[in-house]
């Protein structure tokens, strides 16, 4: 920095220097006059520095230089405020045309060599432009007062911020100018604003102006080229001098958009919302707001002129972004900024009226609205967002055409591609990665964040929910992020659409309606290299076998991915409508057959076309497989689904109800005469009709109820009048009758069905949908009919259902098993008998008198384990889980004896005389699910009983058979998790022989393993490995300072 630069500075300090103690004792009549006493004292007082002092003699030489050239300048003047605001303009051009010539030459002198110039004693050199903080502050003051004394009181009233409003010096200087009459406003104004923008071209000086007065200056250009003459012009010469000209009023326009375009869009952003002025109310301004009564609404002309800028920012590249940022940063995220996200997302979708026309408009702005869903920073990606969900919200309600065109079509871009995909880039994948991540979570963003359904969100997701369903049922089978997404995406629709639409939508991801907008055939979704999905083709399968399993297991897999997104919705009523919507279409099976036997004409070949001659013949087969289908669904819900999704109202349970009897009633009118049925769905309605019978006990039931009920009793009446069976008859008789009466009658024999004490709300809680058929014959039924009455029909099938004989609801395992009063021996007996479901009940019940420690059970406990494990080769699984249950109560009581036992057969397969040795792989993994069991039933004794069974599951992993490892692996994880403490030594020793062997192995499958997955989870565990060893090799010192207190 040359010397001549502090001089101009310190020439500045001189002019604008605070008021001294002697000063302001001779000024005090009032602070206007105090005031013009010190600018006029200061501005004497550097004319005579100048003159004197010999170190000012070359900025004595500079001003005047820049005084010769300057017009505007009018020497003395009697106006003290303008005459200081020319001294200071003078000594600012002062500044700026000498920092522009030594820049000049410093640009133009050659730099040092590299060599010399990287010397560590050697800093670089500083450009001449580079100014201290002290002399930064000289030069704010000087330009805080030429604003204050020689641009702000010249502006209209309304343009700006007044003086007054910012401070109270501020409103002295407003009073103090504008309290007589100031000749040539617009001369001055026009002065002052070139000389600032002159200021601005250099870098240094641009900072300082721009960043404290760039809304003065931009109101200062906005009058100056913008403001109306106004009619009555002045008479005389010297008034038509001081008016603007044409070629003036340009320049200040030119002006205008070049520091429009040059500055911070923020930041002109911010300043033209402010020079637009607070919205008028309509109670003007004695709306009760003093703070508010000062602000001067601004002029029709400046509100129209800032419009049409704002509006010109917002079309340019980046205008939402820098709109956003003008408005929001600053904020803390508080309830504030979330008001004033919803007020910019409605500016934005608000079509300005300087616009040439809507579409054009929303042409420029939806796609940055788009690019504001994908910022990084955590608090500005929430303020972005939210204003990107608001906008595209509202323009959905208020621009639903435009909105579909520029805003959902493009978001939801990547999905649709995945429908139309083709061959052509083979090995390119059709959708990348990070195209279907962002929009996953785009729509996530707009549709579930912004959770505002209608019409038009509904319909753009709809046609996209099968590729999210198909993306979804591929990161179940896989580690990826997109899953909670798409899953929270798939709820949402399913929760907010209406029910015909989500039954509808249901039907198409199961298979059972159409295929419309799926993925493209021979295209799959791929592990992508971030975690996330790609689109790419899929490779063909050289067998037919191969293909087809392929196909059937992704079938079957789809629906398990359904029924888990079913479980999710468990304040939702969908379920239960979806389950009963099929099981009312597989009642209408029987009927539509019989129909379709009766009227099917003969095929005419002669008068049919090719196509429809293959349709004709192919129905049957696609009737047939869409039953299938829907089988296989309601398989697959019943399996997985609890009762409590699936019936969770009365309502659908009688429902449910209804369905079963008119599946019953099919068939009745064309058999008039005896007929024996199947036993199997006798006994399903028999169950049903208990559960009606369950529901009719309660003891207070509304009108709703017995209204909804009523539609039982069309099939109720039919049964009664047509059933084979006389049992069913009189139920079903009795059943219409209680309906009817709304309670009025009751049989005598009723609470042999249903206790009238049972809890209504209990009861449908309680009700469980039968997953599988029973097997049973008629030889067992016709059998079972002829026994006393404690095992007769009716009582043996509740209990064996889980029925209590005196109890009409359902139960839960053995634990409210009723138990007649039978000796040991009955019950060892009937457990060996040949039928299944009198043989399943006395397991059940030996359970529970094990469990009871019945005193006969205890001396007998050998037999009851011969017992046990003789059925655990049962093929059935009624019999055969009883018995697991049994082992399991056994190994609970008598862990150590019968544990040692258990092992023997896990290692060794069966131990029985009897015993099939053909079926030991199936009888070892019966015994597995024993040891689990006994492992999670022992709790605080695992750290005791356990030791046994690690080694005996250790040994297991190493099986040849995979069921038998798997199983072994399971039980060890069961375990593991009971071990506590304990289970750090166990691994130790465990560990102790196999790590190294297991670290080759994780090193081998990252090196070699073709499986992308199972590399990562490899390198996961290799991490955790070494974080582990480094921990144990190099453990962390921890500074602690104790304090004992001695006794």
């Amino acid at each position: 920095m040359t010397p001549i630069t502090p001089a101009i500075l310190s020439a500045i300090h001189i002019l604008t220097k605070p008021l001294g103690e002697a000063s302001a004792h001779d000024a005090q009549s009032s602070h206007q006059e105090a005031l013009l006493a010190v600018l006029r004292a200061n501005r004497a007082l550097l004319h005579e520095r100048l003159q004197s002092e010999s170190s000012f003699e070359e900025v004595r030489r500079l001003r005047e230089e820049v005084m010769v050239a300057a017009d505007w300048f009018g020497g003395d003047t009697e106006d003290s405020a303008w005459g200081f605001v020319q001294e200071c303009l003078l000594l600012l051009l002062t500044l700026a045309r000498h920092l522009s010539a030594e820049l000049k030459l410093f640009q133009q002198t050659p730099t040092p060599p590299a060599a010399r110039q990287r010397t560590p004693e050697m800093a670089p050199p500083l450009p001449p432009d580079v100014l201290g903080v002290a002399q930064q502050q000289t030069l704010g003051a000087a330009l805080q007062f030429v604003v204050s004394l020689g641009l702000c009181p010249y502006l209209a009233a309304g343009v700006g911020v007044s003086l007054g409003r910012r401070s109270a010096f501020g409103a002295m200087v407003d009073q103090l100018v504008h309290g007589g009459a100031v000749p040539a406003a617009g001369r001055r104004l026009l002065t002052t604003t070139n000389i600032l923008l002159q200021l601005a071209e250099l870098s240094c000086l641009a900072t300082l102006v721009f960043t404290r007065h760039l809304g003065d200056v931009l109101a200062a250009l906005c009058q100056l080229g913008y403001q109306p003459r106004r009619a009555e012009r002045s008479g005389t010469e010297e008034g038509k001098m001081q008016e603007l000209s044409a070629e003036e009023c340009q320049m200040c326009k030119e002006a205008l958009k070049g520091l429009q375009g040059k500055v911070y869009q923020p930041m002109i952003i911010k300043e033209l919302l402010i020079l637009q002025g607070p919205k008028q109310s309509a109670g003007g301004s004695s709306r009760g707001s003093s703070s508010r009564a000062v602000l001067r609404p601004a002029p029709t002309w400046l509100k129209r002129l800032c419009g049409q800028l704002l509006s010109e920012r917002l079309m340019q590249p980046h205008g939402v972004q820098a709109v956003v940022r003008a408005i929001l940063e600053g904020g803390t995220g508080g309830d504030s900024d979330w008001r004033k996200c919803d007020c910019v997302a409605r500016i934005l979708v608000t079509c300005p009226q300087q616009s040439a026309s809507a579409d054009t408009y929303y042409r420029h702005v939806c796609h940055q609205i788009l690019g504001l869903l994908h910022f990084k920073d955590q608090l500005t990606a929430q303020q972005h967002q939210r204003v990107a969900t608001r906008a595209v919200l509202f323009m959905v309600q208020e621009q639903p055409s435009c909105a579909q065109q520029y805003l959902l079509t493009p978001l939801l871009g990547p999905l649709h591609r995945c429908t139309t995909a083709s061959d052509e880039a083979h090995l390119q994948a059709a959708v990348d990665e990070w195209e279907l991540t962002r929009c996953v979570n785009d729509v996530y963003k707009v549709w579930v964040v912004g959770n505002s359904p209608s019409a038009s969100l509904l319909e753009a997701l709809e046609q996209v929910l099968p590729v999210l369903f198909t993306l979804f049922c591929f990161t179940k089978q896989n580690v990826s992020h997109l899953r909670a997404p798409c899953q929270e995406v798939l709820l949402w629709y399913l929760s907010h659409a209406e029910t015909s639409a989500a039954l509808s939508a249901l039907r198409r991801l199961s298979g059972l309606q159409g295929q419309k907008n799926q993925v493209a055939a021979d295209f799959h979704f791929a592990p992508g290299s971030d975690g996330g999905a790609r689109l790419s083709s899929r490779e063909r399968f050289s067998e037919e076998d191969d293909a087809l399993y392929e196909k059937l297991s992704g079938e079957q897999w789809r629906l398990e991915c359904l029924t888990q997104l079913l479980s999710e919705l468990k304040d939702c009523d969908l379920p239960g409508d979806f389950f009963l919507d099929l099981l009312q279409e597989m009642a209408g099976w029987s009927a539509a057959a019989d129909g379709a036997e009766e009227d099917e004409p003969e095929l005419d070949v002669s008068t049919m076309t090719l196509v429809e001659v293959e349709q004709r013949l192919l129905a049957p087969s696609a009737r047939q497989d869409q039953r299938l289908s829907l089988l296989q669904l309601l398989a697959v819900m019943v399996d997985c689904l609890q009762h409590t999704v699936l019936l969770r109202k009365t309502s659908q349970v009688v429902d449910f109800l209804m369905s079963l009897l008119q599946r019953a009633c099919v068939g009745l009118d064309q058999a008039p005469g005896p007929n024996p049925g199947n036993p199997v769905e006798s006994e399903t309605l028999r169950m049903g009709m208990g559960v009606v019978a369950t529901l009719l006990s309660g003891p207070e039931l509304s009108i709703e109820d017995y209204s909804s009920m009523s539609r039982l009793l069309p099939p109720l009446e039919l049964l009664s009048q047509k059933h084979s069976e006389p049992v069913i008859q009189e139920l079903a008789s009795d059943l219409r009758a209680l309906i009817a009466t709304r309670g009025a009658y009751r049989p005598e024999d009723f609470t042999a069905v249903a206790p009238p004490s049972r809890n209504p709300k209990t009861t449908v809680k309680n009700i469980s949908v039968p997953s599988r058929k029973t097997k049973a014959n008629d030889s067992q039924t016709s059998a079972q009919s002829s026994r006393p009455h404690s095992n007769s029909p009716s009582n043996t099938h509740r209990a064996a259902a889980g029925v209590s004989p005196k109890g009409g609801g359902r139960t839960s395992g053995t634990s409210n098993l009723y138990l007649p009063t039978k000796p040991l021996s009955d019950w060892l007996l009937e457990a060996c008998d040949p039928d299944v479901p009198t043989r399943a009940f006395a397991l059940r019940v030996l359970t529970q008198m094990v469990q009871n420690e019945n005193p006969e059970a205890v001396q007998a406990q050998e037999q009851v384990l011969m017992l046990f494990l003789e059925n655990l080769e049962h093929e059935d699984s009624f019999i055969y889980l009883s018995a697991i249950q049994g082992l399991s109560a056994l190994a609970d009581s008598y862990p150590e004896r019968i544990l040692e036992r258990l092992l023997k057969d896990f290692q060794h397969g069966p131990s029985l005389p009897a015993s099939n040795q053909e079926h030991s792989l199936e009888f070892r993994l019966k015994v597995g699910e024993v040891l689990m069991r006994a492992s999670r039933a022992m709790g605080d004794l695992a750290a005791h009983l356990g030791r046994p069974l690690i080694g005996v599951f250790l040994q297991g992993t190493r099986d040849p058979d995979q069921s038998v490892r798997a199983s072994s692996l399971s039980n060890l994880g069961e375990l593991c998790q009971r071990l506590d403490y304990t289970l750090g030594t166990l691994a130790q020793e465990v560990l102790s022989d196999v790590l190294l062997d297991l670290y080759r192995a994780l090193k081998w499958v990252v090196r070699s393993d073709p499986d992308d997955v199972a590399v990562l989870h490899a390198q996961l565990a290799l991490e955790e490995m070494d974080d582990v060893m480094r921990r144990f090799i190099f453990p962390e010192q921890k500074l602690e300072k104790k304090i004992v207190v001695l006794p």
